[in-house]
């Protein structure tokens, strides 16, 4: 790329944020700064905390600048960020997770939202009330004053559409990357000892994701139940108080259980090397990371078929009604038992897993970047 462009993100979940939002900051902002190393990127976020993020060094991290800025951060996001941008000349501005700063639109700045769903508004069962009139209210405000917004699927490009009435021509579909840890073969001593350290069985199933309603822990539990002599099964996601409604079938099935409630990227893609499968039947995702992580792990997946997940998980998953116990325990008797379909489901989720490289999804972002600035 010839010209050179001056970016900047909202960082706030890169730098806060553990997972989902966070990997999906983390990600973008490191694709971008190693493969077009050539432009500025101003990461903007109200705090620093480095066990989440050690930003790449070609980037340069803008916080509250003064005391009250500091003390008031979650106003600083929406009131301050537009003047310090405009002060910076930015080409270009991307918040990263449905939201952008008050008054950008009133700028010389081109302006871009990543939504990567809209499940606050498909299930509000899931969500309080308040929460889900914040959600709305930022993410209308949003979607309405950028100059374009990208959907992370057709899946949220579609809900977009239906329930925000956005007109389709201003959304543009580009899906995200995972972590290029995924793609990297460990070696067998390495992952033994990942193996002994978590205390992990010989052979064991995996589900990933925080253990909240939507995830669906309970039909996975539900089909180890149906299984005469099941394999044991690691469930790795932060808790919530889901978890304590599952208590009872837990109780049931404590012997087979396993929880990390947190492990670092490394370690995961350890798991996923070494489960027998992977477990993800959401009752619905914007896109859903974990498939595609264990599918670049070598990892056979069995995941549901709402929302995006067939969209992501291309033809090389297993899929399944999300709440029916039976049909995942048939899926999981079919990859153990059945060399054959383990294999193929393997060759055709590394296959599938190549459209999400970091470097792939780099270059998407930056023809975008390149057109929008020159629109």
């Amino acid at each position: 790329m010839d010209e050179k462009l001056k970016i900047g993100f909202d960082a706030k979940r890169a730098f806060l944020n553990s997972v989902g939002l966070g990997n999906y900051s983390r990600t973008t902002i490191c694709s971008l700064a190693h493969f077009y190393p050539e432009n500025d990127y101003l990461l903007y976020s109200p705090a620093n905390h480095s066990q989440y993020f050690h930003p790449p060094q070609n980037t340069i991290l803008v916080q509250p600048d003064n005391f009250w800025w500091q003390t008031f951060k979650s106003l600083w996001r929406s009131y301050r960020i537009t003047r310090m941008a405009e002060k910076a000349e930015l080409d270009i501005y991307h918040g990263l997770s449905h939201e952008l700063p008050l008054g950008i639109q009133q700028t010389a700045i081109k302006s871009v939202v990543t939504v990567h769903d809209v499940i606050f508004m498909r299930y509000p069962e899931f969500y309080q009330p308040a929460d889900r009139k914040i959600y709305r209210s930022k993410l209308e405000y949003a979607c309405r004053e950028a100059d374009k917004v990208i959907a992370i699927s057709r899946q949220t490009k579609n809900d977009l559409v239906d329930y925000l009435s956005l007109n389709p021509g201003k959304i543009e579909v580009i899906y995200q990357a995972i972590n290029s840890i995924y793609f990297e073969a460990t070696p067998p001593e390495e992952l033994k000892q990942t193996q002994s350290q978590l205390k992990i069985p010989g052979r064991f199933m995996l589900t990933v994701g925080t253990i909240e309603a939507r995830k669906n822990l309970e039909s996975i539990l539900k089909a180890m139940e149906l299984a005469d002599d099941g394999l044991p099964l690691v469930v790795v996601g932060k808790s919530t108080p889901y978890l304590d409604s599952l208590q009872p079938q837990i109780q049931v099935l404590k012997d087979k259980l396993i929880f990390l409630h947190q492990v670092t990227d490394r370690e995961l893609s350890h798991l996923y090397q070494l489960a027998e499968l992977m477990l993800y039947p959401s009752v619905f995702e914007g896109f859903g990371l974990p498939v595609v992580e264990a599918q670049a792990c070598g990892c056979p997946v069995i995941t549901s078929k709402a929302g995006a997940l067939p969209e992501t998980g291309g033809d090389g998953a297993h899929y399944v009604e999300a709440q029916n116990a039976d049909e995942i325990n048939q899926g999981i008797q079919e990859i153990v038992q059945n060399k054959a379909y383990r294999d193929e489901l393997i060759r055709k989720g590394l296959q599938n897993a190549q459209r999400f490289t970091p470097q792939n999804y780099a270059q998407q972002l930056m023809q975008f970047y390149t057109q929008l600035a020159h629109a």
